[in-house]
C-alpha cells in the first residue's frame, strides 16, 4: 500500500513538473528515450557509401532522439574522402523513418538511380535547441556536399519527432534564400529540393495546414488527395517562437500532426506550460531523465531560473513605459526564456553604481499606474492560463508517448502517423508520404514530371484490375463460400492491390529492421498480406535469447524492470529473423484514383 501511495505521489509531481524536470521532449513529446549506440548492418549493403556515386535522387533521413548513426566507421564521405555527418542506408537502419525514405529502393536500386541516407547530429536533450540546429547545420552540410559532386541530384528531406524539428529548420533555410547578384544561392539550390516531409513538427502554426503554400491541398504536382477526416489537428507546435515560412519551398512541405500529439497539437493559453518548455530547453533533460533531482541536476536548473529572472528584471528597466503596458511579468518571463532572445538588443538604463541616483520623475510617475498594473497581472494570469490544469491533469507525456506494457503496444498520438487512416481506407499517413517520395523518385529519374496523361492512366488502371482478378481466383481456391470469414471481416474489400509506392508501416519484429517495400508487380493478394505496424518498444533479444524490458533512458543491456516509454531500439537487432507474410483481419490500403 505504501509503495502505491508513493507511487501515486510521484506520479502527480510529475505531471506538474516534467515540462522541466525531465526536459522539453520527455514532457510534451517532442522526443523519447532511446538507446545510445544503435546497431549498425553491414556497410557492403550500403547504397551510397560516398556522394562522388550520383544518384538522381537522394532522401535524408532524420531520426527522433536517439535515432541517428554513431558509428563513425560507417559515415558517409565526400569526394575527397573527408567524412560526412551522415551514414547510407544499409549502414544505418530507422525504424521510424526507414518506411518513407526506403520506399522508392525497390524500383530504382537496380540503376543506381535512389539512396537514402541517415544524418548524424546529437539527438539528445543535453541542450535541446544546440542538438537541433546542430542537425540542421549537418543536414545542409550533407545536401552541399552531394550536390558539389553531383549538380543534378535531387533531394527529399524526412524527419520525425526531434528530427521533425532539424529537417523543418534545415528546409526553411534553404527555403528563405535570396538569389545572389551572381545567380548562386549562398545554401543551395531550393529547385533542387523536391519535397519535405516532416512528421510531428513542434514549431507547426497554430491550426496550420498539411501543405504549406500547396495550390491545391496536396503537394504541388502529385493529385493523390490526403483528407484525414478529422481534418487538420487544432493548436500549434510546443515551440512556436521557432516556427516561419518556407519561402521558395512552399508547396513541396508536407507537415503531419495528430491530435492529441502535444509536439505539434497543443491548446493556446497554457502560458506556465510555455515558461516551463522554454526552461526546459536550457537544462539537461538527459541528465534529468537519468539522475532525477540531484545536487548537480538542481544546480543546473537554478542557473537557468536565475539566468531568467535577471533577464526579465533587465528587460522591463530597460522599458521606461512598461507599468503603463499590457505586457504582464508572466509574458516578459516566456519571452526572455526563450534560447533565441538576444539581451544585447535591449537597452538597459544605467544606473548610479552607489545606487544614490533617485529615481526620475517619469519613472516615479509610472507608480501611479501600480493599482491597474496589479490588476492587469491577475486577469492577464488567469486569461492566459485558461488550459494549464486541463492540459496538466490529461498527463500529456501518457497522451502523447503512452505505451501499454501487457500489449507492448504504443497508443501515444506521437505515434499515430503509422496506423492512422487517412483517406477511409486504410493508407496511413507514413504510406502516404512514401507513395509521394516514390513519386518524386520516378520524377528525378525521368528527369521530368510524371506524365499524367490518359495512357498512363489507363497503366494503372489495367495493373489494378489484373492484380484485383489475381486476388480473387486466389479467394475462390480458398473458400467455396463468400460470405466473409473471420480471416476477412464483412464489408472489407480483401481483394484490392496495395498502390504502387506505399510503405509498409513498421514491423513487430526488430525495432530498426529494414521495412518491406511493396512492388506492385509482385504483389500477392491483400488479403493474404498483413498491414505492419509500429514494433512495440519494450523487449529486444539479446545476444543469448534473453528478453529484456526497455528503461526510458536506458540502453537495451542495461535496462531495469519499469513500464517502458521509449522508442525501439533503432538498427538491426541480433537473433531477429526478417519479417514474414502473415495472414490478418484488418483491411488493406486501397487504390486512389
Amino acid at each position: 500500500m505504501a509503495f502505491g501511495k508513493s507511487s501515486s505521489r510521484r506520479r502527480i509531481l510529475a505531471g506538474v513538473l516534467a515540462p522541466t524536470a525531465l526536459g522539453v521532449a520527455a514532457a510534451v513529446a517532442i522526443a523519447w528515450p532511446q538507446p545510445d549506440v544503435p546497431t549498425v548492418a553491414d556497410p557492403a549493403l550500403a547504397g551510397m557509401a560516398s556522394t562522388a556515386d550520383c544518384h538522381d535522387m537522394v532522401s535524408i533521413g532524420i531520426g527522433g532522439r536517439g535515432d541517428t548513426p554513431r558509428d563513425q566507421t560507417k559515415m558517409l564521405v565526400d569526394a575527397n574522402g573527408n567524412k560526412l555527418p551522415a551514414a547510407q542506408q544499409g549502414a544505418y537502419n530507422s525504424h521510424w523513418v526507414n518506411p518513407v525514405i526506403n520506399a522508392p529502393l525497390k524500383d530504382h536500386e537496380k540503376d543506381n538511380g535512389y539512396a537514402a541516407i541517415y544524418v548524424e547530429y546529437p539527438a539528445d536533450l543535453a541542450s535541446y535547441d544546440d542538438a537541433v540546429n546542430t542537425g540542421a547545420a549537418n543536414t545542409i552540410k550533407v545536401m552541399q556536399a552531394i550536390q558539389a559532386s553531383c549538380p543534378d541530384t535531387q533531394f527529399a528531406i524526412v524527419g520525425f519527432s526531434e528530427g521533425a524539428d532539424v529537417a523543418r529548420r534545415a528546409a526553411m533555410q534553404i527555403g528563405s534564400q535570396e538569389k545572389g547578384e551572381d545567380g548562386s544561392w549562398a545554401i543551395l539550390d531550393p529547385d533542387s529540393v523536391s519535397g519535405v516531409v516532416i512528421l510531428s513538427d513542434a514549431g507547426r502554426d497554430a491550426g496550420g495546414g498539411f501543405f504549406p503554400g500547396a495550390e491545391n491541398g496536396t503537394p504541388d504536382g502529385f493529385d493523390r488527395p490526403y483528407d484525414p477526416e478529422a481534418g487538420a489537428a487544432p493548436g500549434g507546435g510546443v515551440l512556436p517562437g521557432t516556427g516561419g515560412g518556407f519561402g521558395h519551398l512552399n508547396g513541396k512541405v508536407a507537415s503531419f500532426c495528430s491530435e492529441g500529439d502535444f509536439a505539434c497539437s497543443t491548446p493556446e493559453n497554457i502560458a506556465l506550460i510555455e515558461l516551463l518548455v522554454n526552461v526546459g530547453r536550457q537544462v539537461n533533460g538527459d541528465a534529468f531523465e537519468r539522475e532525477g533531482l540531484t545536487p548537480a541536476t538542481g544546480a543546473d536548473l537554478a542557473q537557468v531560473v536565475g539566468r531568467v529572472a535577471l533577464l526579465a528584471l533587465a528587460d522591463i528597466d530597460a522599458n521606461e513605459n512598461w507599468m503603463r503596458s499590457d505586457e504582464t511579468f508572466l509574458d516578459v518571463l516566456i519571452k526572455v526564456s526563450d534560447p533565441a532572445y538576444d539581451p544585447a538588443a535591449v537597452t538597459v538604463t544605467p544606473v548610479a553604481a552607489d545606487g544614490t541616483e533617485p529615481i526620475p520623475a517619469d519613472r516615479l510617475a509610472n507608480l501611479a499606474y501600480l493599482p491597474e498594473k496589479l490588476l492587469k497581472e491577475v486577469v492577464g494570469f488567469v486569461t492566459s492560463n485558461q488550459n494549464t490544469l486541463a492540459v496538466i491533469l490529461s498527463d500529456p507525456y501518457d497522451q502523447t508517448f503512452g505505451y501499454n506494457e501487457e500489449t507492448r503496444d504504443h497508443y501515444g498520438h506521437h505515434f499515430d502517423y503509422w496506423d492512422d487512416d487517412v483517406d477511409g481506407k486504410g493508407t496511413t499517413t507514413v504510406e502516404y508520404a512514401a507513395a509521394w517520395l516514390n513519386h518524386l523518385a520516378e520524377q528525378a529519374k525521368q528527369g521530368k514530371p510524371v506524365s499524367k496523361d490518359a495512357e498512363a492512366k489507363a497503366v494503372r488502371m489495367m495493373a489494378a484490375a489484373e492484380a484485383a482478378e489475381s486476388a480473387e481466383t486466389s479467394a475462390t481456391t480458398e473458400t467455396s463460400e463468400t460470405t466473409p470469414t473471420s480471416e476477412t471481416p464483412a464489408g472489407t474489400d480483401a481483394q484490392a492491390p496495395i498502390e504502387a509506392g506505399i510503405a509498409p508501416a513498421p514491423s513487430e519484429l526488430a525495432p530498426g529492421a529494414p521495412a518491406p517495400v511493396v512492388d506492385p508487380a509482385l504483389t500477392a493478394p491483400a488479403a493474404t498480406q498483413a498491414p505492419i505496424v509500429p514494433a512495440a518498444p519494450g523487449p529486444v533479444a539479446g545476444t543469448e535469447g534473453a528478453v529484456t524490458p526497455g528503461t526510458p533512458g536506458t540502453p537495451a543491456a542495461e535496462s531495469t524492470t519499469g513500464t517502458p516509454t521509449g522508442e525501439p531500439t533503432t538498427g538491426e537487432q541480433p537473433g531477429i529473423t526478417s519479417p514474414t507474410t502473415t495472414t490478418t483481419t484488418t483491411p488493406q490500403a486501397q487504390p486512389v484514383s
